[in-house]
């Protein structure tokens, strides 16, 4: 019977409270939803601690330090992404010689190739990557990736007809 008047003091004071904590946690992000979800996030971890439910600062410190939380680990995401940017500025496509026709026809049924062995076949043959640097790439056995590249391999001469 206790749990049932401690979880209905919980939905009191998510009623209650849940309205100014979002509007202090709004203080940290651009939307609501994100306000919301910090509420949401710091009530599950007070009520994992068992928190006393009275003590007001607590729950506004751990609002406060889930929001802080959100913001480190979307500053993090933003700077990954950035440097990804970065890297990918440096980088060049494969440059084919499309005057002639053989190459044009090979680009396009690489591009035909599913996505799994399209992937696999760049990385081995124009990035000179191993199978097992191509399967920790990919999160798959290296035995894995070698299959992929044979299919691809596989694929691209039943469907590739060079041009004479």
């Amino acid at each position: 019977m206790e749990d049932v008047v401690t979880h209905e003091d919980w939905k009191v004071c998510f009623a209650q409270l849940g309205p100014g904590l979002v509007l202090f946690a709004r203080q940290f992000v651009r939307t609501s939803a994100d306000a919301e979800d910090i509420v949401q996030d710091a009530f599950v971890r007070f009520w994992r601690k068992q928190h006393s439910i009275e003590n007001r600062a607590l729950l506004y410190a751990t609002v406060r330090s889930v929001a802080l939380d959100l913001l480190r680990r979307d500053a993090r995401r933003a700077r990954r992404e950035a440097d990804a940017s970065l890297e990918m500025e440096h980088t060049t496509a494969p440059q084919f010689d499309f005057d002639d026709g053989s190459q044009r026809a090979l680009a396009a049924a690489i591009d035909l190739l599913p996505a799994e062995q399209r992937e696999v076949l760049v990385m081995k043959i124009w990035n000179e990557l191993t199978f097992a640097d191509i399967g920790t790439v990919l999160g798959i056995s290296q035995n894995t990736a070698a299959s992929r590249y044979r299919y691809a391999l596989a694929a691209l001469k039943k469907n590739f007809v060079a041009h004479e």
